[in-house]
């Protein structure tokens, strides 16, 4: 995934501080300056520095008897020259805090500086160099927003002789590793160069030639580091730059040179053995696109999967198609339903699931789904209007050819609807309406985000996004900056991890029709390039994204997630009735959004981030319905007849959104809870005397098997996340709750075959407490899973504690879809989806500080006071 339309600023810097540091130490007699080379807008530079180098009135002296000298040299964004510091001179020079300072092999105790900033202080008594004098520290971040100069005798004391310790002490191998830039954040999605050197790495790996041309790739990701690395890389390497986030520890923190080396993570699919593999390669900074081509990864691990199946890829799908159709029985089939043009013909090839023994992963299958156009020279017709029904076909993927067919019943393909069409104006055979005036969403003076690389910053919002194969969009490290609290924690990760769409007809095909579409085809791998179209209006900032295909080549979608700013009307009104004043603020909310289709549905998910400090998290449907044919005169009641001979059978749509939640938590804090709330009716009686009172209760999960719950729209139920130790001005816990929207359950019976793959839909809400392997509800291979209940209904029944954990949130939410005549022939978008609320999170509204826009400042400022009538101030 990367950045395109407007390219934020790099993370990396050239090399330039190490033959600095090595010729000054030798000549010993040039002045150290600090430069800053800012390449973007140096008020936004200046801002993101302001918690790293801050003026103080006062520093105490070090209790040190030699001056201690102190190497700054900057491997990070924004340095490009040495600094050199002696303590003594600091201190009595305008004073500077430094936010933070890098140690690697050197150990730190803070016995030198005193005040001199929040982790400067830490600096060795005595270096690995083996003086009294010299001490190495590494600054991985901003050096200073100004220019220093320092007396050139401070590099002139250290001369000859610290070069000579360098070359003793062998610290300029060390010094020069330090150096290498941290590229990319540890959360930045894999790169196209990453994703060629993972790919190049595991194939080298194979045994023999057969086995490395039978690898395909179906999956490369990012293998996401502990969240203790990602704490660090914030802290230190990358925006936000804040370590006063990071927990206090005994003796100082300790920070690294530079971060681990990314990892991807690899799902490989060996065609010749019907195997899935999962590998994890390490990946070097130096990638192939910088070294020509001949550089790899490093193998950390490989593993077979037994009994599995991987999702299946595009390349199969249309490979599935041309051999269905030249599938010899299958062309005398179509014959007589009149069909002879096989270009007519669309095979989807869906995953046939699991119903029985038949359906076990010992063989990759596909049950295909047949329909036929009815005008080969027109690219946009509506395929979906004409299913094929009556006609049985099974096929092995792994081998590519049909195993099984059937023609078992002649059902005549439906006649051609004329409003089958949704293409514009005469093409579709109607006319366009001609009073649509144009509508034009101007920001003259640009948005309101920032963005450096994957980061935003939005109002006092600021995250991290991410793109996966099977989820599409992530974000992380969600938080919000609250005045003099600082910067305050909301979520780790949040991403829709799986949609699951049952239908609700009994007859062939479409009881088998129930489709796992993050994990049996993918999410992201299925999302849309916006360049083709886009429902953004006004400054859009575009990413793109990367992913392998099936034979390990790289693809990229470009402009595939689009972040933007909307208008979302009124944020807060009061007038006052007796002065006939008003103050009224407009809402603004920032969106991060990408869209795909799975065969005839399109989903959007979104991302809304809101100014009083809500969170939306919202699905759009759309595409063309899945149908079915009818016998002349028939009709089902698990559907809709839509137009002759074709119907639209009952479903409902299952989405999956997994919350890894962070409130008011510093990294590595677990300091969250779950409560349940639900508003009571009070019984009459002496405390409801009137028989008009109502309170809320809360219940606290304790455990994994409490906290398996369902929405309740008739007690407004609710569910608050809190940090256990932390307060708002009157004492209570802070949290944010998750506001349900519309909401279903499976309308199945509890034997349904579906729910073997899918038990996790049988609630709203689970929770449980956070493991790295647990990601998918269903478990990462859903495709023909013959195991019952595998994925999240099997992790709760270890029944582990939530009292005070690191919690994650599992909501189901769904909706039923009886279709329409309006949903035909392209169904309007239907909106779902759920919020999270600061709740007792902030002192008072956030926002309250939200500034009024330029013509409510015009209208105050002609507004005329009203006069109190007469009658109302002899009432008042």
């Amino acid at each position: 995934m990367a950045t395109t339309a407007e390219k934020a600023t790099s993370c990396c810097i050239d090399n330039k501080s190490g033959p600095l540091l090595r010729e000054a130490a030798a000549a010993g007699e040039a002045t150290a300056v600090v430069v800053q080379d800012w390449s973007d807008d140096q008020q936004h530079k200046r801002a993101a520095m302001s918690t790293l180098i801050v003026p103080v009135d006062s520093l105490h002296e070090p209790s040190t008897n030699a001056p201690t000298k102190v190497f700054c040299f900057g491997a990070q964004q924004a340095v490009s020259e040495l600094v050199v510091l002696e303590i003594p001179q600091v201190v009595s020079k305008p004073r500077f805090k430094l936010g933070s300072v890098c140690s690697g092999r050197f150990k730190y105790r803070d016995t030198l500086m005193g005040e001199v900033g929040n982790t400067v202080a830490n600096i060795v008594k005595r270096s690995a160099l083996g003086s009294e004098k010299e001490n190495i520290v590494q600054q991985p971040l901003y050096a200073a927003n100004q220019i220093y100069s320092y007396d050139r005798r401070n590099i002139a004391d250290i001369g000859s002789s610290f070069s000579e310790q360098l070359k003793s002490c062998d610290v300029q191998k060390g010094i020069q590793n330090m150096l290498r830039a941290q590229s990319s954040h540890p959360l930045d999605p894999l790169s196209a160069a990453e994703i060629s050197v993972a790919v190049a790495t595991v194939r080298a790996a194979g045994a023999t030639p057969e086995l490395r041309d039978s690898m395909r790739f179906v999956e490369v990701v990012l293998l996401e580091p502990d969240k203790h690395v990602v704490a660090l890389a914030d802290a230190y390497f990358f925006p936000p730059f804040q370590p006063s986030l990071l927990s206090k520890t005994k003796g100082g923190p300790v920070i690294p040179i530079k971060l681990p080396r990314r990892r991807a993570r690899l799902v490989v699919y060996t065609k010749k053995s019907n195997e899935t593999s999962i590998w994890v390669v390490e990946l070097s900074e130096v990638h192939a696109a910088t070294r020509g081509g001949h550089h790899r990864g490093k193998v950390i691990s490989s593993q077979v999967v037994p009994d599995v199946q991987p999702p299946m890829d595009a390349v199969e799908y249309a490979e599935c198609e041309a051999v269905v159709k030249d599938y010899p029985l299958f062309r005398e089939a179509m014959r007589k339903r009149g069909i002879e043009d096989m270009d007519l013909v669309m095979v989807d090839a869906w995953c046939v699931g699991y119903h029985s023994d038949a359906d076990a992963p010992s063989r990759r299958l596909a049950k295909p789904l047949i329909f036929c156009r009815t005008e080969s020279d027109c690219p946009m017709e509506n395929g979906y209007a004409r299913p094929v029904e009556g006609i049985y076909v099974l096929v092995d993927m792994q081998n590519m050819v049909v195993v099984e067919f059937e023609d078992r019943k002649l059902v005549p393909l439906p006649p051609a609807d004329p409003l089958r069409n949704y293409t514009a104006g005469e093409t579709r055979g109607g006319v366009d309406r001609s009073d649509v005036k144009p509508l034009q969403i101007i920001q003259p003076e640009g948005p309101s985000f920032r963005v450096n690389g994957y980061f935003i910053e939005w109002q006092k919002w600021n995250f991290r996004i991410g793109f996966t194969p099977s989820e599409g969009l992530v974000i992380y490290s969600v938080a919000y900056v609250d005045g003099n609290r600082g910067r305050r924690s909301v979520a780790y990760r949040l991403s829709f991890v799986e949609v699951v769409v049952p239908y609700g007809d009994p007859n062939d095909p479409h009881y088998r029709k129930n489709a796992f579409d993050a994990g049996e085809d993918g999410l992201g791998k299925n999302a849309h390039s916006l360049k083709k179209g886009c429902d953004c209006l006004g400054y859009i900032k575009y990413f793109d994204a990367h992913f392998t295909n099936f034979t390990g080549g790289v693809e990229t979608i470009e402009n595939c997630v689009c972040l933007h700013e909307e208008d979302h009307g009124i944020l807060w009104k009061h007038q006052d009735w007796r002065t006939g004043l008003a103050e009224i603020r407009r809402s603004r909310r920032l969106t991060v959004s990408f869209i795909c289709t799975v065969a005839n549905y399109e989903y959007g998910f979104f991302w809304h981030f809101y100014q009083d400090g809500k969170i939306e998290a919202e699905v759009k449907l759309t595409g063309i319905l899945s149908l079915g044919a009818l016998q002349p005169g028939e009709s089902r009641k698990y559907g809709t007849t839509i137009a002759p001979g074709l119907y639209a059978p009952v479903h409902q749509h299952f989405f999956v959104a997994r919350m890894d939640m962070a409130v008011d938590c510093k990294p590595g804090e677990a300091f969250n809870q779950v409560v349940e709330v639900d508003v009571k009716v009070e019984e009459p009686g002496a405390n409801n005397v009137h028989n008009n009172a109502f309170y809320t209760e809360e219940k606290l999960f304790r455990s994994e098997m409490q906290a398996m719950r369902d929405c309740n729209p008739l007690s407004a139920r609710h569910w608050i996340i809190r940090n256990t130790r932390t307060v708002n001005r009157t004492g209570q816990l802070t949290g944010y709750k998750l506001v349900p929207g519309s909401n279903c359950l499976p309308l199945a019976g509890s034997e349904a075959k579906f729910l073997r793959r899918a038990a996790f839909l049988k609630h709203n809400l689970w929770v449980t407490p956070y493991a790295r392997d647990e990601m998918y509800p269903g478990g990462e291979f859903p495709n023909q899973n013959p195991r019952v209940s595998e994925g999240l209904a099997t992790w709760v029944k270890q029944n582990r504690s939530l009292e005070e954990t690191d919690v994650v949130l599992w909501y189901v939410f769904g909706v039923t879809h009886i279709p329409r005549l309006e949903d035909w022939p392209v169904m309007p978008v239907e909106r779902i989806g759920f919020m999270l609320m600061p709740h007792g999170f902030f002192n008072c509204s956030p926002a309250i500080d939200v500034p009024p826009n330029a013509s409510e400042l015009d209208a105050k400022e002609n507004a005329v006071v009203k006069p109190i009538q007469n009658g109302l101030l002899a009432k008042l």
